[in-house]
Parts: C-alpha cells; structure tokens; sequence
C-alpha cells in the first residue's frame, strides 16, 4: 500500500492550489425537499452524487456529514463510501465529520473504522471529539499517523451550548478549549508545512485573541453563509492564524442545486472571497 503523504501537508497544497474551502455535504431532510427530491435513500444518493460531480474536482476539502447518511441504515452508509471514494478520486480531500469520541478499544475501533487506509470508510481526516480527556484521543491520533491522515478536534465551536464546556476554567487558570489547543498544538510541533491535527474553531465567535490559535495545524471555521459569518470575517476572528483556516461553507453552496453549475459558481465565490480575504490579512 502506497504511503500517504501527511495530511497535513497534503490539505496546505490543497488550500494553495484551489483556494481554502469545505463544502460540507448536509443532506438533510428540508435540502433534499428544495431540491425537489424525496426523503429517502435514491433523494441521498442523488443529492450526494450531484454534489461530488460539481465540486469534487475544484474545492480542497469535502466534508460529508454521517449522520444525515447514517439515518438510512446500511443502504445510507453504502452512500456514504460511495461519495467519499468518487470525492478523493476527483482531488478533493474528504474530512468525515463524525465528531466521534469514547474511550480505549471503542475508540480504537472508531479509529478503523474512518482512519485505517483499508476501511471502507477510509477518510484523509476526521471531526473528534475530546470530552472524555484529550487522552481518550490517543488511538486516533496514533492511527492517524500511522495512516497519513488527520483529525479536526473540537475546541471552540459555534453552538452556544458549547461554551459551558469549552469555556470552564480549570484549577491551573486555562480554560477547557484552551487546553486542547495547547495538545494539538504539541501534536503539531516541528511539522512542516502544517500539522495534521486541527482544531474546530467557529467562524461566528468574533474576537478570539484570548486564544493561542497558533497550533501550526489546520482549522476548521463552521459558520460561514447561513450562520452569518463570512469570508471577510476570517482575519478579524483568526488573526495571525488566518492563512490555516478551512472555512466551511454548507447551505450558502448547496441551497444553489441541484444545479451543477449554479453549485460550482457559489463554490468557486465562496473559494475566491476566502482567498482574498486571507491574502489581504
């Protein structure tokens, strides 16, 4: 099996190369409806080939969303291996968002199951999440390096319900998403150009500069279009950290099918204004 180059720095000339953008793939039941599909496993197979087929070979990261494949049964999985296997052999690189989590030999498996590069699901990376301690994390982290791939941790997320987690404040004066910064930023230390353990930071969160977001790892910035924050946000919420940023863009791209030209055209606006926005910072 042919070694992988580390995802970190296949995601950096990814973002070079076709600008710094995630479509995500949400095929939930009222986007399925406005593009004029039933509910059910033809509607998600339809939806998630569109998809693929307009932005697959022109963004630098996919990001299907499991659990709207998962809801179908087996039948919405074989969906799911279906899109992430046509997306990585258009160029795309595929995160699973999974926000997988738990402890020893379960998260073992988790590992295998998104991050073996033999699994069926086999992701370049995937969304985790740390709230049973960091260290919970330590066989996807060692999977992932094993596999040339990466994990998206989350940190500092959108949701408000995410604050009484993240922003508690432990014995030692740090706060909870401030701690696992400080971890992946250790996990990333000396890689170049860019780590392959990210974080999963809200683009809606505004000033950030309490936070050391230099974790020389990617992350990944929900919120862009339908939750208000846009591309011209990015330098003001990430600073010095911009140039890292994948920006995840969901509705304000798929709203546009079933499409395929309208999807690339949103795409392609959403992949220039990041890039701009970045290069300006």
């Amino acid at each position: 099996m042919t070694v992988l180059e580390p995802f970190g720095a296949r995601l950096r000339r990814a973002m070079d190369e076709r600008g710094p953008l995630c479509v995500g793939i949400d095929p939930h039941a009222s986007l399925l409806a406005e593009w004029g599909l039933n509910d059910d496993v033809a509607g998600l197979e339809r939806f998630s080939r569109t998809v693929v087929e307009a932005v697959a070979g022109r963004v630098a990261v996919l990001k299907p969303q499991s659990a709207f494949f998962e809801r179908f049964g087996s039948r919405g999985v074989a969906v799911l291996e279906k899109s992430v296997e046509e997306a990585r052999a258009a160029g795309a690189l595929v995160v699973m968002d999974a926000k997988r989590g738990d402890i020893g030999s379960t998260m073992a498996a988790y590992a295998e199951s998104f991050l073996r590069r033999d699994a069926p699901l086999f992701s370049d990376a995937l969304t985790v999440s740390p709230y049973l301690g960091y260290g919970s994390l330590k066989p996807a982290v060692d999977m992932a390096r094993e596999s040339g791939a990466g994990l998206f941790v989350l940190a500092l997320t959108s949701n408000p319900e995410g604050a009484e987690v993240q922003h508690a404040v432990r014995t030692d004066g740090r706060s909870v998403g401030a701690t696992v910064l400080a971890h992946l930023a250790a996990e990333n230390a000396g890689e170049e150009p860019l780590g392959s353990f990210g974080a999963v930071v809200g683009a809606t969160l505004g000033d950030l500069s309490s936070y050391d977001l230099g974790i020389n790892g990617p992350l990944l910035a929900p919120g862009i279009g339908a939750q208000g924050a846009t591309p011209a946000d990015l330098p003001r919420v990430f600073g010095a950290a911009v140039r890292n940023v994948v920006p995840n863009v969901s509705r304000g791209v798929l709203r546009h099918g079933p499409d395929v030209a309208a999807l690339r055209k949103a795409a392609d606006r959403f992949a220039e204004e990041t890039r701009t926005a970045v290069t300006a910072s």
